[in-house]
């Protein structure tokens, strides 16, 4: 009788540790996996910078490169004002062209006014 009670809280203990080994898959693969690929994206955009991109730094500046060496970019964020930051420090591309107005609407005068 005691090998069948050792045998029984072995099974059960493996079965405590199911949902645990479930919940860190779950976690890896809706937390740690994207958060790696944004990382890996955002190094790949840093190291990708040019002359003349227009960027976005992580304090909300807008503004043109300059210039550029290993670690730190001159950027333009005004006429004739220039600053110097570390290639960290961007957050994003900026959007090269401004969007579109979007296209006015004509009223469909036979069925809107009537109701």
């Amino acid at each position: 009788m005691g090998q069948g009670g050792a045998a029984g809280q072995g099974a059960g203990g493996f079965s405590g540790l199911i949902p645990i080994i479930l919940m860190f898959v779950i976690f890896y693969f809706l937390l740690i996996r994207p958060q790696q690929k944004r990382n890996k994206e955002q190094k790949e955009m840093i190291t990708n910078l040019k002359k003349g991109d227009r960027i976005v730094t992580n304090g909300g500046i807008y503004g043109r490169i300059t210039g550029l060496d290993e670690t730190t970019l001159t950027v333009e964020i005004a006429d004739k004002v220039r600053i110097k930051m570390v290639r960290g420090n961007v957050s994003a591309l900026a959007q090269s062209a401004a969007p579109a107005a979007p296209a006015k609407k004509e009223k469909d005068k036979g069925s809107a006014d009537k109701s």
